[in-house]
């Protein structure tokens, strides 16, 4: 169990060695986010900005304005919802080299409530032209999304979660993370799970189950919800009996909408479900507790694949 966080600060200390003009940002929550990690090796290059998210989005503008890579961080909720206005015009209309680097995003922040449970934020992203929108799935990805991050040019945001995850990945997958290319962990004939970000794992899990019961999953990885790997969808839409969405997010605007919107667009004649947050606000408990109580785990991945198949 390795928290995708430690990864991504652990990351900012190798690209600060290898890029001398990224600098990071973070609104008095560097502890949390691991943004601290790079604070300490590089202090000069760190600003820590206190409770102020929108002038942190709007300086990051500035300072890519002058040829800084800045990596800006804080958790979900804050990092897009507090901010739009100043993502909408600094970042992403002006096509700034942003990149938002969000922590604690879904409901499994637990007991925080629904006032910290961000479950909008890659709907709110994904609709901004300009702006790549991405949730990694464990740690090793975590690592490599943010290096393929900081070598890429213009506005992009990721979202991980609080807790601590399974490495799904070793340091011989790299090479096949790519921005925009979603990942076959499993393969399968008879349904496919497109996941992303915490949902990975769960069916992941799930795809053992099915298998005890003699049914064949495709599991999908697909770390970039915008760009979607449109081409790897609806290969799955053709080569399996049905697809389900699985995300720690809203069923509107995120993983589940951007497939949906594919399917239809596509007269692909496919059973389709997506799993989310039903269009509500969560409530304060136990990460596992509430996870159950939406139905956002590997028996409800099971129940719903077994469900369409039928």
């Amino acid at each position: 169990m390795v928290n995708p966080r430690n990864a991504y600060g652990e990351a900012l200390i190798r690209l600060g060695k290898k890029y001398k003009n990224l600098v990071v940002l973070d609104a008095d929550l560097s502890k949390s986010t691991k943004t601290a990690m790079f604070a300490k090796e590089y202090p000069e290059r760190f600003f820590e900005m206190g409770i102020a998210e929108a002038n942190m989005i709007s300086t990051a503008a500035g300072l890519a304005s002058c040829g800084k890579i800045p990596f800006v961080s804080t958790f979900a909720v804050f990092a897009t919802g507090r901010v739009y206005d100043q993502i909408r015009m600094d970042v992403a209309y002006s096509e700034a080299n942003v990149k938002i680097f969000a922590t604690h995003g879904g409901i499994s922040v637990g007991k925080d409530g629904a006032s910290h449970q961000m479950i909008e934020d890659l709907g709110l992203m994904r609709v901004l032209p300009n702006m790549i929108v991405m949730a990694p799935s464990d740690a090793t990805q975590t690592g490599r999304i943010v290096e393929l991050m900081a070598a890429s040019k213009g506005p992009m945001y990721a979202r991980v979660g609080r807790a601590n995850a399974p490495l799904i990945y070793e340091k011989k997958d790299l090479q096949d993370i790519k921005i925009g290319k979603g990942m076959v962990v499993k393969n399968g004939s008879d349904v496919s799970i497109i996941a992303c970000g915490t949902m990975v794992e769960p069916a992941l899990e799930a795809q053992k189950t099915l298998k005890k019961d003699g049914i064949s999953a495709r599991v999908i990885d697909m770390h970039t919800i915008k760009p979607l790997d449109e081409k790897l969808v609806i290969k799955c839409a053709k080569e399996t009996n049905a697809i389900i969405t699985a995300e720690e997010h809203s069923i509107i605007g995120g993983l589940g909408a951007a497939v949906a919107e594919l399917i239809a667009e596509n007269n692909l004649s496919t059973k389709f479900v997506r799993m989310g947050i039903k269009d509500v606000f969560c409530e304060s408990g136990d990460p596992t507790e509430l996870l159950e109580k939406y139905e956002l785990n590997e028996k409800h991945i099971v129940k719903n694949a077994k469900k369409l198949l039928n």
